[in-house]
């Protein structure tokens, strides 16, 4: 069957770009693209941006600004695509389908977000907004997570200096990636300090727990495969799934995390593999307690063991199965409708030797798990680079 590669790739760096607008970032990360693919803008079929935008920034109606990249791309079909902070995932998944089904040849991946025009509360109100209103009205994120983090510690045991780890781990990550948000070490004594250095957000949740908020963009040039031969470096799909779940968590054992789970496990039977064939994995650590919880919806270790993960080095930067490379959302940044497309830039230059103090020697099967709302939409790709004849 026909299917989509990835040929070209571009990524602002992410943090508070008071410098660029949302439009400017567009076009930044969409000109990279284009320029890396070594592409003329005409030949571009149709554009996928993603966009969570919900109160965010004024600019509501913004797939059409790519389109002022070029002359050449007046009149091509462009469309915003949401789902939640999976909304970069939800727009490559949307492409493939599309080069897939025939309807395109080429297509422009665009994820963007605006997250700091306005202050902390007002960001937090708007993604809010991605709960199940319903049941779950009035409770930020950092809530949400905290009560889920409050669970794992009743069910299993304290597991703050867990998630002390993981954030350790993604900042010492992010000191090796040039666009990240946050590069600064941090240290486990300094995550579980009781100080205003690193305040409690939502007991148990601290700052250092957290992900920031941030601005930024990430573009893809996607192409059918039949044109592999015209590109010096390409990335095709072994899988791409997509799982959604029930939106109220009061229908849901959070613990299990099913969504996540059942999303890997789908991924890892169409690609035929398993969780331990994988050279890295770009996965979505909005908070630390969900890394923790990823580890276990994986496959790599048991419930209520994902520290296992930690103590045995197997997702450290030199470990077996190296987990958030880029610093992942926790200090790479998480502006949210860019972070999926961000995350396959990054597999994409792994898979290809292009990913600089961050690479891994021989990288040559990736994984993509991004996550809107909590655990409800759910992208896993499985990634692997694409030459002549293959």
């Amino acid at each position: 069957m026909t299917d989509a590669l990835i040929v070209g790739w571009g990524h602002t760096r992410f943090g508070r770009r008071d410098d660029m607008g949302i439009e400017s970032l567009i076009h930044a990360a969409a000109r990279e693209a284009i320029d890396h693919a070594g592409i003329d803008p005409g030949e571009i079929d149709a554009v996928w941006l993603g966009n969570y935008n919900n109160g965010l920034v004024p600019d509501g109606f913004i797939a059409s600004m790519a389109l002022n990249l070029d002359p050449a791309m007046r009149f091509k079909p462009a469309t915003r695509v949401e789902n939640a902070c999976a909304s970069g995932s939800a727009a490559v998944h949307s492409a493939r389908t599309a080069i897939r089904a025939g309807d395109a040849r080429v297509a422009l991946v665009i994820g963007v977000e605006k997250m700091t025009g306005g202050d902390t509360r007002s960001a937090t109100a708007a993604l809010s907004g991605a709960s199940y209103q319903p049941e779950e009205a009035g409770l930020s994120f950092p809530q949400v997570f905290a009560l889920i983090a409050e669970a794992y510690f009743s069910r299993y045991g304290d597991h703050r200096r867990s998630l002390a780890e993981i954030a350790v781990k993604n900042h010492a990550n992010a000191m090796n990636n040039p666009l990240a948000h946050l590069r600064k070490p941090l240290d486990v004594d300094t995550c579980l300090a009781d100080e205003s250095g690193n305040p409690v957000i939502a007991p148990p949740l601290r700052l250092t727990d957290c992900s920031p908020i941030s601005d930024g963009a990430a573009a893809m040039i996607m192409v059918r495969d039949d044109a592999a031969a015209d590109f010096p470096r390409a990335v095709g799909f072994r899988a791409a799934v997509q799982v959604n779940d029930l939106m109220p968590m009061s229908r849901r054992d959070l613990l299990a995390f099913e969504g996540p789970a059942e999303a890997f496990r789908r991924a890892f039977a169409e690609a035929g593999i398993d969780v331990r064939d994988l050279d890295f994995a770009e996965v979505h650590d909005c908070f630390t307690i969900a890394e923790l919880l990823i580890y276990e919806a994986m496959g790599l270790a048991p419930p209520g063991r994902g520290r296992a993960a930690l103590d045995d080095g197997l997702v450290a930067a030199d470990g077996p199965l190296p987990v958030n490379l880029s610093g992942g959302l926790k200090a790479k940044g998480h502006p949210v409708g860019a972070t999926g497309v961000s995350m396959h830039v990054i597999a994409a230059r792994q898979l290809t030797g292009q990913s600089g103090a961050m690479q891994k020697p021989g990288a040559e099967l990736g994984c993509v798990f991004n996550m809107g709302g909590t655990a409800v939409a759910n992208y896993c790709s499985i990634l692997e680079p694409r030459r002549a004849g293959r």
